[in-house]
């Protein structure tokens, strides 16, 4: 784990057509930049509820809106703030340790999530003031 590290889009291969569908494809090895230890998935959460508002320690995510609309907000310790929109399940957003995070879904959104590593609450920096100070 580095500090270095940057969130970044990662798109997916595709493949079908508008008369058969599609499917996109992972490949851990090619695709993730680490080994996937945990997946779990958010669905039917109401626009007005914003998930998240935490940062990890040491797991890194890959965050893909498999079905309709995510706006994620990302914010470094040293303060630096940037914002994706999944709205394509074919694109996934890589996001290191160590950045508050915070999600807003539309209704119909499905998230599903990679993550380097197994649950663990102590892995979890759920105070964003604890979390400034970091850097």
């Amino acid at each position: 784990m580095s500090r270095d590290q940057q969130p970044y889009l990662i798109t997916f291969p595709q493949f079908g057509n508008p008369v058969e569908g599609y499917i996109a494809v992972s490949e851990y090895a090619i695709h993730i930049p680490f080994e996937v230890k945990r997946t779990f998935w958010t669905y039917y959460t109401p626009e007005s509820i914003t998930r998240g508002r935490h940062a990890h320690y040491k797991t890194e995510m890959v965050l893909i809106a498999a079905a309709g609309k995510i706006i994620i907000d990302l914010e470094s310790s040293n303060k630096e703030k940037s914002n994706f929109i999944l709205d394509s399940p074919q694109v996934g957003l890589y996001m290191p340790p160590l950045y508050w995070h915070s999600m807003k879904y539309s209704h119909n959104a499905i998230q599903i999530v990679l993550a380097s590593t197994e649950y663990n609450e102590e892995d979890y920096i759920r105070d964003y003031e604890a979390f400034i100070i970091l850097s």
